[in-house]
């Protein structure tokens, strides 16, 4: 089969599962590790799940994945066994706190960790056979500004970049979003400040970012919001659960919740641009602009 034809085909049928209802595709990144975004990423799905959402959750880690370690989740199966056709996307997808949804990664397989596009192609394609559809579907990347995380990110309605009160933070953020807005032509990011002391320390934190990216970038950086330095956040994962299921009145838990009422008002997705058809576009159109450069 044609490239062209099966790129018809997998629209066809993306066309039909993306036209049922709306769903906003959301990725959390920062510029360097240790910055605790996957704490953020598991939190922010349970919380949005307790508002009322329907969410799924995406390792994207590839390579050093732990959202399912995080929430005590016992992952038979991962994305590797997707990748080599022992197992289908539902197969592998647990259910977390609260209902939520979670698409486990690999941890220390090199070949996931070095994805292909081919690969990335054939692993969003896997969506389409979903029959659970949720209102957001939260992607927790890697961190850094490898090939993985700019796919995904292109590919969101929104992106979340975590950022904490240290200098190489700091420094490794703004060359995310350098790299997504010149490269990319991703324009509007959301910050979270994570493990801040008080609420001037995180919105020092936005003005901060915000200072060198109206001066040299092309972008609008919203702020929404810190999630405090809060003891019991250390103990929920030391006993790997959601703060916001483990210590819901914690000031953790509540800085997340205000952080959902941030993202609930946040502007819908268009109503044509579900999460696998702007997955799949996205994807198509990089591959389509790496054949046209071969050609030339």
């Amino acid at each position: 089969m044609l490239a062209s034809e099966l790129r018809a085909n997998q629209a066809m049928g993306l066309y039909s599962i993306n036209t049922q209802q709306r769903v906003r595709v959301v990725t959390v990144t920062s510029g360097k590790g240790g910055v605790g975004k996957t704490s953020i990423s598991t939190n922010l799905a349970v919380a949005l799940a307790n508002s009322g959402q329907k969410v799924l959750l995406l390792d994207a880690d590839m390579g050093l994945a732990n959202v399912d370690v995080l929430l005590g989740l016992n992952a038979r199966y991962n994305l590797s066994h997707v990748m080599d056709g022992s197992r289908a996307l539902a197969d592998i997808i647990v259910e977390g706190p609260a209902g939520i949804r979670v698409i486990p990664a690999s941890s220390g397989v090199q070949a996931m960790a070095n994805l292909s596009q081919t690969g990335h192609v054939g692993l969003i394609n896997a969506f389409s056979e979903l029959s659970f559809h949720p209102d957001i579907l939260l992607v927790d990347t890697a961190a850094g500004i490898s090939t993985d995380v700019v796919t995904y990110a292109r590919a969101s309605h929104e992106v979340i970049v975590v950022v904490c009160d240290e200098p190489a933070s700091i420094t490794d953020a703004y060359a995310t979003i350098k790299v997504l807005n010149r490269d990319h032509g991703i324009y509007r990011f959301r910050v979270l400040a994570n493990m801040v002391r008080s609420s001037q320390e995180g919105m020092d934190l936005y003005r901060k970012l915000l200072l060198v990216t109206d001066r040299f970038l092309d972008v609008t950086l919203d702020y929404m919001g810190a999630i405090p330095f809060d003891e019991y956040l250390r103990k929920s994962i030391q006993r790997q659960r959601a703060v916001v299921d483990l210590y819901p009145r914690s000031k953790a838990a509540m800085a997340f919740q205000k952080a959902v009422s941030r993202v609930r008002q946040w502007p819908q997705p268009e109503a044509a641009r579900g999460c696998i058809e702007f997955f799949v576009e996205s994807l198509f159109n990089s591959e389509a602009a790496a054949e046209v450069g071969a050609g030339g």
